[in-house]
């Protein structure tokens, strides 16, 4: 039997349940709001941040890019484009530094940020990650220029298409002694698919010198002599151009040329002053002729110039 008491007890029950669950449904209402509008200021600062960043790469700032990119990575660790941001500005101040061991810490410093990113799934598939950490390898010494040429490789696959990856693969080869794929890269750098033929080429002197020791240590001497002479014509860098013909009187004097050797040792103390090596090299070519008098002149004038010339002092039993 129902009672009024017992209906007014339900009806206040049924409102209490309404209410109850209109509050529920209310607290929801908020809770979301809350939490989408936190969810867009977050994605805001996110995006504040990537835009604070790329404007300091922009105006070269990278010291100050380096320091907030890693005052960043120390809530977002796996971000990858906190870590490539920070390990660019790293390779940028790297080559910046005049103190080696500065230059290595930083140099060090890249290529842990720049692995790193390789881990994450959302790596640029462009080649410039690769680049950069290529170029970093090869900065660290011939101990990883296997590494270097890894990624240059792999930079060179994915279309990177920077100018100096042939030079630097060039080097690279050159120091694991791979002289075939040195020279082969090295006569890309010098010669571009896509230069224009009415584009100068690639002149550069070091370039002319690389192309010409891997040539020499492939033991094609004559392959190496024009791009030897092409260096002497062109470099205006007195310690380039002393290499040139050290190394064009050694293949001069090896070929049966005294003449043109001692033309090319005696044109680096003409331009340049006083060169050990030139010295000790004309008294090489002396004593070869028989004229041990002048070779001893030279490799005596050689140890006066340089004390720790070795070759020099063991002709003259020092």
């Amino acid at each position: 039997m129902v009672t009024k008491r017992s209906g007014f007890d339900y009806g206040q029950l049924r409102l209490k349940r309404i209410l109850h669950t209109a509050l529920s449904a209310a607290v929801i209402v908020i809770i979301i709001s809350v939490l989408s509008v936190c969810f867009i200021s977050w994605k805001d600062r996110l995006g504040n941040e990537r835009e604070e960043l790329l404007q300091l790469w922009e105006a070269g700032s990278y010291t100050q890019a380096f320091d907030l990119s890693k005052e960043r990575l120390l809530t977002k660790p796996m971000d990858h484009f906190l870590l490539m941001v920070h390990g660019f500005a790293a390779y940028q101040l790297a080559i910046a530094q005049i103190n080696n061991f500065d230059t290595m810490t930083y140099i060090d410093t890249g290529i842990w940020s720049l692995r790193k990113a390789l881990l994450t799934k959302e790596v640029p598939q462009d080649g410039r990650l690769q680049y950069v950490l290529g170029k970093a390898y090869y900065y660290k010494g011939a101990d990883y220029a296997d590494l270097a040429i890894k990624f240059l490789e792999e930079a060179r696959s994915l279309l990177y298409n920077a100018q100096d990856i042939p030079e630097y693969l060039g080097l690279a080869y050159a120091a694991v002694h791979n002289y075939q794929k040195s020279v082969a890269s090295f006569t890309l750098a010098l010669y571009p698919v896509e230069v224009e033929a009415t584009e100068e080429l690639n002149t550069s002197d070091l370039l002319l010198l690389s192309i010409a020791h891997s040539y020499i240590a492939l033991n094609e001497s004559d392959a190496a002599y024009p791009y030897l002479l092409r260096c002497v014509e062109h470099s205006r860098d007195s310690k380039v151009v002393v290499k040139a013909r050290l190394l064009l009187g050694s293949i001069l004097g090896k070929g049966g040329d005294t003449a043109g050797a001692e033309a090319q040792y005696a044109a680096i103390l003409a331009e340049s002053g006083e060169n050990a090596e030139a010295h000790y090299q004309l008294g090489e070519l002396f004593a070869a002729d028989g004229n041990s008098t002048r070779a001893r002149a030279e490799w005596r004038r050689a140890v006066r110039i340089d004390p720790a010339h070795v070759p020099a002092r063991k002709r003259l039993n020092m």
